[in-house]
């Protein structure tokens, strides 16, 4: 007789939480974007204590981290490094990588180790040939080809910007030049950070070529003496209609934080701190 009522009571109770989970609104249902942090934030602490950094950001509440070169004792170990993520409740959401890893005799060792770590998404930051008339076509074919190398291992290899990808370039800018001159399986990561800094417009890019910022990097870039913050969310930019264009448009799996510059008084993990917590609040807003 007990039993049947225990066993009722726990019908009734699950009966109730199903009601209720079917009456939610269908935005409250759906799980926020999963948010980075680009490791190159903290790229000091990280060198001097590298599992207490990771700590750190897993208590701020990101989902995953963003890799650029740093891997404490685990570089030689990035299964071991792997679970030491799972453990803190995160995962490798994506990397920065240069070429000088990709080359011919690296780039299989290199891949390895990355879906190792549990990372798909690897990003070249930086090459000079990105706003050069002549050098932009050999970036173009250089990116093509290891690309099209990463997707057999069901990864992918894309490009990231800073501001001067967007200088003028035959009638358009560098970053055109390299959207269309390489497969459209190539990923584009977007900089909103450089992009404003370079005085365009973020969302124009992110609809030219849908599907293609799979992840982008939240940021703000000042130019000297425009009074800007430099964390995240405490200027007048339209966070709100970029993030629903990166949902739409961009096909964005990943929001990457990234904090280049630092207010006077805060540290390095203070401003990811403050800028992850606007952030929440934006997205908060965003699913009311």
């Amino acid at each position: 007789m007990i039993n049947n009522k225990i066993s009722f009571f726990y019908y009734c109770k699950a009966l109730l939480i199903i009601t209720l989970l079917l009456s939610m609104p269908l935005q409250a249902k759906k799980s926020s974007l999963p948010i980075s942090v680009q490791l190159w934030s903290v790229k000091n602490e990280l060198k001097q204590d590298f599992d207490g950094t990771l700590n750190a950001l897993a208590n701020m509440g990101f989902n995953g981290v963003e890799f650029a070169g740093e891997f404490g004792n685990y570089k030689e170990n990035p299964s071991a490094l792997r679970t030491r993520l799972s453990n803190l409740g995160l995962v490798a959401s994506s990397a920065h990588i240069g070429f000088d890893s990709l080359t011919k005799d690296k780039l299989e060792s290199t891949l390895l180790f990355y879906k190792t770590l549990g990372v798909s998404l690897l990003f070249v930051p930086w090459d000079e040939r990105a706003w050069d008339p002549e050098g932009i076509k050999s970036l173009n074919k250089q990116l093509s080809e290891v690309n099209e190398l990463a997707q057999k291992y069901d990864m992918s290899i894309g490009f990231h910007n800073h501001n001067r990808e967007f200088e003028q370039f035959k009638n358009a800018t560098y970053w055109d030049n390299i959207a269309t001159n390489t497969p459209k399986t190539m990923p584009l990561q977007l900089d909103i950070g450089w992009v404003h800094f370079a005085n365009k417009d973020p969302i124009y890019y992110i609809k030219k070529y849908p599907g293609r910022t799979l992840a982008t990097h939240l940021k703000v870039r000042t130019h000297k003496g425009d009074n800007l913050s430099p964390i995240f969310g405490e200027n007048d930019y339209p966070w709100q209609k970029i993030i629903k264009s990166l949902l739409i448009d961009g096909g964005v799996e990943w929001l990457v934080i990234e904090q280049e510059e630092y207010p006077q008084g805060l540290t390095p993990l203070q401003s990811v701190a403050k800028s992850k917590a606007n952030l929440d609040n934006i997205l908060a807003t965003m699913n009311q």
